[in-house]
């Protein structure tokens, strides 16, 4: 079994006298994770929130029900709690009235697991994102050497759990997690009538990984207005599909601001939703693959290893760019990405200008551990 890195800070905050929410989208493993630490354990209390009897349990629920249902158990594990109304109140009564329980929410969709939690549990909680498997985890399971000769295969189906565990499977697990799972909550919460114009969004947004996204081109692509444009976009960066990277601006003049580029949180997914699986080496949309794998995984790696960082791309209206920057404690890194070590790249003259003290790293196969670990 592969072991999680972020396994061990949830183990250290058991039994610590605060609720844990394990947040992430469906299918990466937070249940398989929970299993790790309670397998076999007859003390541990499971439910699960997409059953309508468990839905039916948590209404007009009082915690001396909730006392009498739980018993002798010492922890609770509600998976997919973002499917109750009102979580947040409900999980505050468990720990105010049952403080000795272990409470354990996890949830698909941080646009209504979080937001109606986080006030209830201001100061009573744990929070933590789980992601798609990471180069790391990967490079712990098999090795440096063979993880890096693996990554023409993650580039196209991505670090996913089931597509590690299913070679040869591959292109039918990423069908089934992109037709069925990954929207679920979306289609639900919000009622969406035509799937279908979400389906157009998706793919507008996979074919434009690496490029600056306008609101209005996506809204005339996929017929829709830049309103619900943008509310399906945060509703997807919220189910933890897609998320947004900004541009860097220090007001120097033709630097653009207010601009954004998106990524999906896995590779494999932004094929699925294409339909295009095939192999790197025939592929037109390599760099722009290659892109949004590094980007991705330096997202986990910030996350898992608590690093608290500003991250930006850097353009100018004369089109000179940097794919990625960090900013922390003041110090600004930047980062350009190449599929082809041989590639020749120029620092853009009004960046180093501008700020010389900025260390600039290209990043290419040979060397992505350094930007990785």
């Amino acid at each position: 079994m592969i072991k999680r890195l972020i396994s061990q800070s949830i183990k250290e905050k058991l039994f610590k006298g605060k609720v844990i929410l394990i947040m992430g989208a469906r299918q990466v493993g937070k249940t398989t994770l929970l299993k790790t630490f309670f397998q076999d354990d007859s003390s541990v209390y499971w439910l699960n929130g997409d059953e309508l009897d468990v839905q039916s349990l948590f209404e007009n629920i009082n915690a001396q029900r909730l006392k009498s249902i739980f018993a002798d158990k010492k922890c609770v594990i509600i998976d997919e709690a973002q499917r109750i109304k009102d979580i947040g109140l409900k999980l505050k009564i468990i720990a105010d009235q049952i403080p000795d329980i272990q409470l354990i929410a996890t949830g698909s969709s941080s646009f209504d697991l979080a937001n109606k939690v986080n006030e209830p549990l201001t100061g009573r909680k744990w929070e933590y994102i789980m992601y798609p498997l990471s180069f790391a985890e990967m490079v712990k399971q098999n090795g440096l050497l063979e993880e890096k000769r693996l990554i023409p295969q993650r580039l196209i189906y991505g670090y996913y759990p089931d597509t590690i565990n299913h070679l040869g499977g591959e292109k039918e697990v990423l069908k089934l997690l992109s037709d069925s799972y990954l929207y679920k909550d979306i289609l639900i919460w919000e009622q969406i009538k035509k799937p279908e114009k979400l389906l157009k969004l998706l793919q507008a947004l996979a074919f434009q990984i690496g490029s600056q996204v306008s609101y209005s081109e996506l809204g005339q692509i996929c017929s829709l207005d830049t309103k619900t444009i943008e509310k399906y976009i945060v509703l997807l960066e919220q189910c933890f599909v897609i998320f947004r990277l900004g541009s860097f601006s220090r007001n120097l003049r033709n630097e653009l601001k207010f601009s954004r580029k998106i990524y999906f949180y896995d590779n494999g997914i932004r094929n699925s939703i294409i339909s295009d699986f095939s192999f790197v080496e025939n592929r037109s949309d390599i760099g722009a693959l290659w892109e949004n794998f590094l980007v991705a995984e330096r997202k986990k790696v910030l996350a898992y290893n608590n690093l608290y960082t500003n991250t930006w791309f850097w353009r100018t209206t004369e089109q000179k760019e940097i794919d990625y920057i960090e900013e922390s404690d003041g110090q600004i890194q930047a980062f350009e990405f190449k599929w082809n070590p041989e590639a020749k790249y120029k620092i853009p003259k009004q960046f180093t200008l501008k700020y010389p003290d900025a260390c600039v790293k290209i990043i290419t196969p040979n060397n992505m551990e350094e930007f990785l670990f």
